[in-house]
């Protein structure tokens, strides 16, 4: 649901759920055609993403998004796999992937299938993983229409540092947070990881340090006080 996303994200001023979906039902911001798939969508959407900046997934979501262009796709996937089930479970189907490799939509059912057992129809199992293909496609971990195949998404400082940072609020510190399973959707060897941090250092966005083998890495700058002291 990126373009749903960026809409929603291109109006600063809703920071609530209830604001956003107002504007979802009442404007029609996302241009839906008629009024139950407006508020379907807008349910979809804060299933996905929360849509409130109360809570701290998306409004760093929101902050990520607004400082740089590069890497959208990538910000929008990492929240969504942290509040989806479904969709970290594909990750290592995904991940383990070659380069050019193609991954189909049955390859994907198979997948979910395996590690689900029954808990879905055939039928809900096939739109399963026609979703989750398409959401790894806009991600940028796959490309094609027909076919898909495994390729890399396109990375940047702000979606390392929102990487980091989920790893960082599950408990992971120091050179730890290189190797998080949030660190792995980035696609990206940790010596560019460690580039783009220091880069989102410099930006301000966290703070990163590291001397040899000692890594320290802490996000005061974006973090509320209130979450720092949730954390200790």
């Amino acid at each position: 649901m990126l373009a749903e996303l960026s809409a929603v994200l291109e109006r600063p001023e809703l920071t609530t759920k209830g604001e956003i979906f107002r504007a979802v039902n009442e404007e029609n911001i996302l241009g839906k055609k008629t009024a139950s798939t407006r508020k379907l969508t807008a349910k979809h959407l804060s299933e996905l993403y929360a849509l409130d900046e109360r809570v701290t997934l998306f409004r760093l979501l929101r902050f990520f998004w607004g400082a740089q262009r590069e890497g959208r796709p990538l910000l929008a996937l990492l929240c969504a796999a942290a509040r989806d089930p479904l969709l970290r479970m594909t990750a290592g189907l995904i991940l383990k992937a070659g380069p050019g490799e193609v991954v189909t939509t049955e390859k994907i059912e198979g997948f979910i299938r395996g590690r689900a057992g029954h808990r879905f129809s055939e039928v809900t199992l096939a739109t399963v993983a026609r979703n989750v293909s398409s959401s790894w496609q806009q991600s940028g971990h796959l490309k094609g229409v027909r076919v898909k195949t495994r390729s890399r998404p396109q990375g940047s400082p702000a979606a390392a540092a929102y990487a980091l940072l989920l790893g960082y609020l599950c408990g992971a510190r120091g050179a730890m947070l290189f190797g998080t399973f949030w660190a792995s959707l980035l696609d990206a060897p940790e010596h560019l990881l460690r580039e783009a941090a220091r880069e989102a250092a410099q930006r301000g966005w966290m703070n990163f340090r590291a001397v040899g083998d000692v890594v320290e890495i802490d996000f005061a700058p974006v973090l509320t006080r209130q979450e720092t002291e949730s954390l200790t």
